[in-house]
Protein backbone atom coordinates (compact mmCIF):
# COMPACT_ATOMS: atom_id res chain seq x y z
CA UNK A 1 0.00 0.00 0.00
CA UNK A 2 1.40 3.85 -1.08
CA UNK A 3 1.09 6.37 1.39
CA UNK A 4 1.01 10.29 0.19
CA UNK A 5 2.27 13.36 2.04
CA UNK A 6 1.07 16.37 1.34
CA UNK A 7 2.65 19.70 2.80
CA UNK A 8 3.43 23.26 1.80
CA UNK A 9 6.88 23.89 3.09
CA UNK A 10 9.55 21.32 4.88
CA UNK A 11 11.33 23.17 8.01
CA UNK A 12 14.36 21.93 10.41
CA UNK A 13 13.86 20.43 13.36
CA UNK A 14 14.24 24.03 14.99
CA UNK A 15 11.58 25.02 12.88
CA UNK A 16 14.22 27.92 11.48
CA UNK A 17 12.60 26.86 7.76
CA UNK A 18 15.75 25.57 6.46
CA UNK A 19 16.21 21.74 6.33
CA UNK A 20 18.33 19.45 3.53
CA UNK A 21 16.31 17.34 1.66
CA UNK A 22 18.37 13.63 0.99
CA UNK A 23 17.08 11.43 -1.57
CA UNK A 24 18.54 8.30 -2.95
CA UNK A 25 19.38 6.75 -6.21
CA UNK A 26 15.96 5.26 -6.70
CA UNK A 27 14.02 8.27 -6.43
CA UNK A 28 12.09 9.16 -9.07
CA UNK A 29 9.56 11.91 -10.31
CA UNK A 30 6.55 11.91 -12.68
CA UNK A 31 7.01 13.95 -16.24
CA UNK A 32 4.75 16.78 -17.06
CA UNK A 33 2.05 14.45 -18.95
CA UNK A 34 2.37 11.89 -15.99
CA UNK A 35 2.61 8.86 -18.62
CA UNK A 36 6.89 8.55 -18.13
CA UNK A 37 8.62 8.03 -14.34
CA UNK A 38 12.47 8.68 -14.79
CA UNK A 39 14.79 8.82 -11.96
CA UNK A 40 15.52 11.78 -10.44
CA UNK A 41 19.12 11.61 -9.71
CA UNK A 42 20.42 10.48 -13.10
CA UNK A 43 18.52 13.25 -14.55
CA UNK A 44 20.76 15.32 -12.57
CA UNK A 45 23.88 17.92 -14.31
CA UNK A 46 27.02 16.10 -12.06
CA UNK A 47 29.55 19.44 -13.01
CA UNK A 48 28.86 22.42 -14.46
CA UNK A 49 31.31 25.48 -15.26
CA UNK A 50 31.00 28.85 -16.79
CA UNK A 51 34.36 30.55 -17.38
CA UNK A 52 36.06 33.20 -19.24
CA UNK A 53 38.57 32.03 -21.12
CA UNK A 54 41.00 34.56 -21.51
CA UNK A 55 43.82 35.24 -18.82
CA UNK A 56 42.89 33.98 -15.52
CA UNK A 57 39.78 31.68 -16.35
CA UNK A 58 38.01 33.23 -14.06
CA UNK A 59 34.76 31.87 -12.68
CA UNK A 60 31.52 32.86 -13.26
CA UNK A 61 29.91 29.96 -11.28
CA UNK A 62 30.06 26.87 -11.17
CA UNK A 63 29.35 22.97 -9.43
CA UNK A 64 31.08 20.81 -8.67
CA UNK A 65 34.15 22.11 -10.22
CA UNK A 66 37.49 22.11 -8.85
CA UNK A 67 39.87 23.86 -11.02
CA UNK A 68 40.20 24.61 -14.74
CA UNK A 69 44.11 24.67 -16.55
CA UNK A 70 44.97 26.44 -19.26
CA UNK A 71 46.41 24.04 -21.91
CA UNK A 72 46.93 26.15 -24.77
CA UNK A 73 44.89 28.62 -26.69
CA UNK A 74 41.46 27.64 -26.96
CA UNK A 75 42.12 24.30 -24.81
CA UNK A 76 41.27 24.19 -21.39
CA UNK A 77 41.42 20.85 -18.75
CA UNK A 78 38.07 21.10 -15.95
CA UNK A 79 38.74 19.33 -12.75
CA UNK A 80 36.02 18.07 -11.14
CA UNK A 81 35.77 17.87 -7.03
CA UNK A 82 33.81 14.84 -6.65
CA UNK A 83 35.02 12.40 -9.61
CA UNK A 84 32.45 10.70 -12.28
CA UNK A 85 32.38 6.86 -12.19
CA UNK A 86 33.69 6.40 -15.61
CA UNK A 87 34.55 7.56 -18.77
CA UNK A 88 31.42 7.03 -21.06
CA UNK A 89 29.34 9.97 -19.46
CA UNK A 90 27.84 12.72 -21.62
CA UNK A 91 29.20 16.34 -21.35
CA UNK A 92 28.78 19.43 -23.77
CA UNK A 93 31.09 22.73 -23.93
CA UNK A 94 30.25 25.93 -25.32
CA UNK A 95 31.89 29.20 -26.15
CA UNK A 96 31.37 32.26 -27.49
CA UNK A 97 32.63 32.89 -30.86
CA UNK A 98 35.37 35.36 -31.43
CA UNK A 99 35.54 36.36 -34.91
CA UNK A 100 32.33 34.99 -35.31
CA UNK A 101 33.61 33.04 -38.21
CA UNK A 102 31.08 30.06 -39.63
CA UNK A 103 33.87 27.85 -38.84
CA UNK A 104 33.70 28.04 -35.30
CA UNK A 105 33.86 24.72 -33.79
CA UNK A 106 34.04 23.86 -29.88
CA UNK A 107 33.81 20.25 -28.33
CA UNK A 108 34.88 18.24 -25.63
CA UNK A 109 38.55 16.22 -26.29
CA UNK A 110 38.59 14.10 -23.51
CA UNK A 111 36.74 12.71 -21.03
CA UNK A 112 38.26 11.32 -17.95
CA UNK A 113 37.16 10.33 -14.23
CA UNK A 114 38.49 13.15 -12.82
CA UNK A 115 38.08 15.80 -15.43
CA UNK A 116 37.72 16.74 -18.95
CA UNK A 117 39.25 18.98 -21.86
CA UNK A 118 37.85 21.05 -24.21
CA UNK A 119 39.00 23.04 -27.07
CA UNK A 120 37.55 26.27 -28.91
CA UNK A 121 38.72 26.74 -32.94
CA UNK A 122 37.58 29.01 -35.35
CA UNK A 123 38.24 28.08 -39.39
CA UNK A 124 40.99 25.90 -38.11
CA UNK A 125 42.93 28.50 -35.43
CA UNK A 126 42.25 27.80 -31.76
CA UNK A 127 40.90 31.42 -30.24
CA UNK A 128 40.06 31.85 -26.28
CA UNK A 129 36.97 32.69 -25.72
CA UNK A 130 35.75 35.03 -23.47
CA UNK A 131 33.12 32.95 -22.07
CA UNK A 132 32.85 29.16 -21.88
CA UNK A 133 30.43 27.14 -20.51
CA UNK A 134 30.89 22.99 -19.97
CA UNK A 135 27.83 20.86 -18.22
CA UNK A 136 28.47 17.08 -17.52
CA UNK A 137 26.03 14.40 -17.07
CA UNK A 138 26.02 10.80 -15.68
CA UNK A 139 27.16 8.42 -12.60
CA UNK A 140 29.85 9.88 -9.71
CA UNK A 141 31.95 7.70 -8.52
Amino acid sequence: MSSQLNVDTIVDKAGSGGTNVKIGNTSTYVSDGGAVIQNTVQGLAKMWVHFAGSGSQTVGDSFNHASITDDAVGRYTVDYTNNMNNTSYSGSYDATAVNNNSGEATYIQTHGTSAVSVKHYENGTNYDSSENVVTIHGDLA
